[in-house]
């Protein structure tokens, strides 16, 4: 069901003055730079800033290669869904549940 979690998102609260850490940290440029989403690549490794992300509460996903049957799946197992799947642009699909012990987890489709 899952190719691990390569996607980790850092919650920030100051856009800008993350990318410049980031980027000088993973020593790439960004390959997306928008207000609601910074994202790096570094080998298959995502890195992303997240300006919400303190809202969420989470910092990774697990990549899927079917989104709706790893959410029925946690469904089945007990889990809660917090988010449907959703598109989040470019065909990337996402969804997050809470599992019984309260932790959250994030799945993640690309196209």
């Amino acid at each position: 069901m899952t190719g691990g979690i390569r996607t980790i998102i850092y919650p920030v609260k100051d856009p800008a003055r993350a990318k410049a850490l980031y980027s000088k940290l993973l020593g790439v440029e960004p390959y997306v730079d928008e207000p609601y989403y910074v994202g790096f690549r570094v080998g298959d490794q995502e890195i992303g800033l997240d300006p919400h992300g303190h809202q969420q509460g989470m910092t990774g996903y697990w990549h899927v290669d079917d989104i709706k049957k790893g959410l029925q799946l946690l469904l089945d197992a007990g889990a809660e869904a917090l988010q449907e799947v959703k598109d989040v642009g470019g065909g990337r699909l996402t969804a997050v549940v809470r599992d019984a012990e309260g932790n959250i987890i994030g799945l993640i489709q690309s196209p």
